[in-house]
Parts: structure tokens; C-alpha cells; sequence
């Protein structure tokens, strides 16, 4: 069936703004719905004049060809979904979207998938990977879970060449219709696995449930494809023992096929030192800091190698990367001059991994770290983890856990008695139940140059840097 048109119910999702992008550029009629809050998207569909229908109506399905929803919104139960389906209009979800955009028939060309998955550091690898094929004129197609990505322009696009570039997602299609974790969707010729964690507690019933849908996912690519893994991830490893295909390792074990050495991490910047095979590849330079950007990048610079460039090409297109919004993004300085940042950490290993970044990178600095947790059942399932998770923040100021929309508030748990437990343990953790009461709590403290603030998780934190009084 030939696609002139697609209409997408949730469209300000981080994971479908980028579709919508890449379908306009394609040449398709887009149009989409979504609730009227800012998103950090915001700016890409401006960017691209797409201009969401505000709130979700039976009257916003016209006669598209095809309609894309979420699990967000009330998935398959959403108003627009039932219109669509009543005019026999074919619904997918944004997963399989995905699957099907990345095979590229849907463009009317074949593409040469490369799919990125872990429980942390997909975005920023995607984004990588992106920007070094960009900037190696390749010209890829990209799908980037994110807001905008500076290096990039954007956190999706339809190229002329032959790679499409994706993040792939280890959580369920639909929550309640469909539980198919969406990464299965996707069939590439060049998959990444960052690392695997226990995560998201309302998909996964146990870690053991994790390890078995990414070997299912390994399983189902093709024999000419290469899996890229990070065997210092001992969860990775173990799923690597039950996979008969080929693959590269890396990590800074010697053990590895790619070994990084050397990680130096200073005044926002990075290097290191990557072998491969035996062989040393030199030092590699990125305009982003933490030790955990190293493994992202080699990642991305073997994706790279696979897709046939040269290493000092990778090594200059590298450069180029400076991160994306809201992972680690530098807002701007307050009037008292203290430096704020925004990052997306919402599991205790990337909060762990970012606070020790910015400590590597600002030995002398201060670190308020502002946590707003996300969901409920992650935050009961991991409530011991969350706890030891911020050593490397002076001061930890916990607000009230953003509640995902597809779940129902849980009186068993909360920031308060994170904030509790976590202070006998900890010095200096304070329990600020709205952001408006964390916005009063820093002018109040008249934080200056010595001072890092980090707003960090996954709902709405970083909104309230619109409250400060903060220069660029």
C-alpha cells in the first residue's frame, strides 16, 4: 500500500516526533495530536511546521492512510484510534513503526538498518553514530529519542543514503494490548548493545526477563549482521555466551576486541586511547565529558568502521558531536554564577555514571543535584539502588516522583521516604515536594561560580530552569 499520508495520535513523544520529521521529509502529509504542555520537542516540529492538533478528538482523524499511535494517551483505547479503526484506517504503533520505516519500503527503497539498544546511553550512541556519518557525507536517515540535537539539527531526518540509524527500545509496544518490546520490531544489519540493567518494573518481571528478550532480539538478526557489544556489562556478557552469531566486543577490559585506555575527562571535554583487534587506532576526542562517553563513542566509532570509513575520518567527524538535549546539556549560568545543567538520568547506574562525570570534569566545583524520580514502580523497585546513588553530589534535593501516565499513583512509596532513608547515610539531602519550592530553595541559597546545579530525570524537571534567572 503506497503512504501519502500519516496522522500521528502523541505526536510531541519523543520517539514520534522523529518519525513525523522523517515522514515530511519523505514527502508525506503529517499531521498529529498531542495534550498542550511543552515538550522538549517542541522546537523540532516547529522546526519542520508540523503544528500539533492540542488534546485528542474523533474530529482530528480526517482520511489519512495511515494512523501511528503510543502506549501514551491511552494507546489502542485513545479517541483518535477508535475513530481511525471505525473508518477502517490501518493503525500501527510507534514501535513497529519503527521496524517498518527502517526497512525503507515504505520510502520505496531498500536501507541498511542500524539499531542501538541498552538500558542507558542509547540516545547519545544513536546521536554519535549519526553525527559521524553525517559528518563523513553519508547522509543517514536517523530516529533519535531525544529534543534536539545540535550537531545534528534535529532528532530525526530522511536521508538520501543507505543507513538508517535508530534507537531501539526495550519496552513494551503497548501496555496493555500489545507487550511485545518494541526493539523486536527491528530487523538491522548493525545492532549495539550499550549494557543491560533491570529496568522498567511494570515490563519485566525480573532481570532474567531482560537478558531473554535482548538474546531474542540478537537471535532474530540476520547471518550477515554484526552485534556490537559491551562485554563489560556482565549482563551483556552472559547474553553474549548464548548467541552464535557474529560480534565485536569492546570495553576497557584487555578481554575485549576493542579496548579503551586512557580516559581523561576535563573541563567538559574527553579522550582516550581505543586498540582494536591488537592494533592501536590512537586517541580519540569528543566535546563531551564522562567515562561513559567513552564507551558510548567506541560503540558508535565501530558502527562506524563497519559502515566502511576510515579512521581519521571517524576521528574528525567525532568532533563535531557536543551532546544532546538534555543529557548532560549545559543551560546556562545564573545571575549568581552558578553553572546549571539538565540530564534525563532516571536509573540509579546513569545517575551514578552522570554525578561522577561531573565530578571527573569539575573536581573543585560544587554539585547540587535536583532529582525528580520517575514513576512510581521504578522508584519502589529500585528504592535501595536510588539511595547510594548520588556519593558524588554535595547537596541532593529530591522533589515528588513524576508519575508516568500509565500508571496509577502508589501510596507505598515516595520521594519523602527516599529523602529520609537516604539521609542516614548522606549529608545534606532535602525533601522539596514541587519545583516551584526548588526554584525558592536556590534563590534563596544565592549559589555561586563554585556551584554546579543538575536538574536531572525523566519528567519535567528541567522545566524549571525556565523559573531561573539564568544567562546563556
Amino acid at each position: 500500500m503506497k503512504i501519502n499520508s500519516i496522522h500521528f495520535v502523541g505526536i510531541k513523544g519523543v520517539g514520534m516526533t522523529p518519525l513525523a520529521v522523517i515522514a515530511k521529509e519523505a514527502g508525506m502529509k503529517v499531521s498529529g495530536s498531542d495534550i498542550g504542555e511543552t515538550f522538549i520537542t517542541d522546537e523540532i516540529l516547529k522546526k519542520a511546521k508540523i503544528i500539533p492538533l492540542v488534546g485528542f478528538s474523533k474530529n482530528h482523524i480526517g482520511n489519512p492512510d495511515l494512523v501511528i499511535t503510543t502506549g501514551a494517551h491511552g494507546g489502542f483505547t485513545n479517541v483518535e484510534v477508535i475513530e481511525a479503526k471505525k473508518k477502517e484506517i490501518k493503525v500501527i504503533t510507534q514501535g513497529e513503526a519503527v521496524g517498518i520505516f527502517m526497512k525503507g519500503k515504505i520510502f520505496g527503497r531498500e536501507q541498511i538498518g542500524i539499531s542501538v539498544t541498552g538500558t542507558h546511553g542509547k540516545t547519545t550512541t544513536t546521536a554519535i553514530i549519526a553525527t559521524i556519518l553525517k559528518g563523513c557525507y553519508l547522509d543517514p536517515s536517523f530516529l533519535i529519542g531525544t529534543g534536539n540535537v545540535l550537531s545534528l539539527g534535529s532528532s530525526g531526518h530522511f536521508g538520501q543514503g543507505k543507513y538508517f540509524i535508530a534507537e531501539a527500545d526495550e519496552y513494551m509496544t503497548e501496555p496493555v494490548f500489545d507487550k511485545t518490546i518494541k526493539f523486536l520490531w527491528q530487523y538491522p544489519k548493525i545492532a549495539i548493545f550499550t549494557n543491560i540493567e533491570f529496568d522498567h518494573p511494570d515490563a519485566y518481571k525480573s532481570l532474567d526477563d531482560v537478558k531473554k528478550a535482548f538474546l531474542k532480539f540478537a537471535n532474530q538478526l540476520s547471518e550477515d549482521a554484526v552485534l556490537i557489544a559491551c562485554q563489560d556489562n556482565e549482563n551483556v556478557a552472559e547474553v553474549l555466551k548464548s548467541y552464535s552469531g557474529r560480534r565485536i566486543t569492546y570495553g576497557f577490559s584487555k578481554e575485549t576486541d576493542f579496548v579503551i585506555e586512557n580516559v581523561k575527562s576535563k573541563n567538559g571535554k574527553l579522550e582516550f586511547d581505543l586498540t582494536g583487534k591488537g592494533k592501536s587506532l590512537g586517541k580519540f576526542k569528543l566535546n563531551v565529558f564522562g567515562k561513559h562517553n567513552a564507551l558510548n563513542a567506541t560503540a558508535a566509532i565501530i558502527a562506524s568502521l563497519e559502515a566502511g570509513l576510515p579512521i581519521g575520518a571517524i576521528k574528525k567527524a567525532l568532533l563535531l558531536f557536543v551532546g544532546t538535549k538534555r543529557r548532560s546539556e549545559y543551560i546556562g549560568k545564573l545571575s549568581t554564577g552558578a553553572m546549571v545543567f539538565d540530564d534525563y538520568a532516571h536509573h540509579p547506574t546513569e545517575i551514578r555514571n552522570t554525578l561522577s562525570a561531573f565530578r571527573n570534569s569539575f573536581p573543585r566545583n560544587k554539585i547540587v543535584c535536583i532529582f525528580q524520580p520517575h514513576t512510581y514502580s521504578r522508584t519502589k523497585s529500585l528504592f535501595e539502588q536510588f539511595i547510594h546513588s548520588f556519593n558524588d553530589a554535595d547537596i541532593v534535593v529530591l522533589t515528588n516522583i513524576y508519575a508516568s501516565l500509565r500508571e496509577q499513583p502508589d501510596s507505598t512509596v515516595s520521594s519523602e521516604m527516599l529523602a529520609e532513608k537516604m539521609s542516614r547515610f548522606k549529608k545534606n539531602v532535602i525533601f522539596l515536594p514541587k519545583l516551584s519550592d526548588v526554584v525558592k530553595y536556590i534563590s534563596q541559597k544565592q549559589f555561586g561560580r563554585d556551584t554546579i546545579i543538575i536538574t536531572m530525570g525523566a519528567g519535567d524537571v528541567y522545566r524549571m530552569n525556565e523559573r531561573l534567572n539564568i544567562k546563556d
